[in-house]
Order: structure tokens, then C-alpha cells, then sequence
């Protein structure tokens, strides 16, 4: 079910001033937020952080 059948008139008029229908397409770069692409760190000799 979608979300403008449960809003009321009002609030439907309102999500039609956002044109909240552009917002589908929206792409999400997963990698990014999982944190696929960051640093790793481990311990090195002697206790210090080393990047790998």
C-alpha cells in the first residue's frame, strides 16, 4: 500500500508541492555506507595502529 492512501487531504496536498513522487529514483552507493571503502587499521609490533 502506499503511503499517500493513508494521509489525509491536506497532508497529500502537501507532499504534492514536494513532488515526493522525484524522490524514488534516488540512487543509494551501499558500498559507501557499509563502509566498504574506508581504512583498515590493525595492531602493529609494539602496539601501534598501522593502516593495511
Amino acid at each position: 500500500m502506499k503511503l499517500a492512501n493513508h494521509l489525509s487531504r491536506e497532508q497529500h496536498e502537501k507532499l504534492k508541492k514536494y513532488n515526493y513522487k522525484k524522490n524514488k529514483s534516488e540512487k543509494v552507493n551501499w558500498h559507501d555506507i557499509m563502509g566498504v571503502n574506508r581504512d583498515t587499521y590493525k595492531r602493529g609490533k609494539g602496539g601501534a595502529f598501522r593502516r593495511r
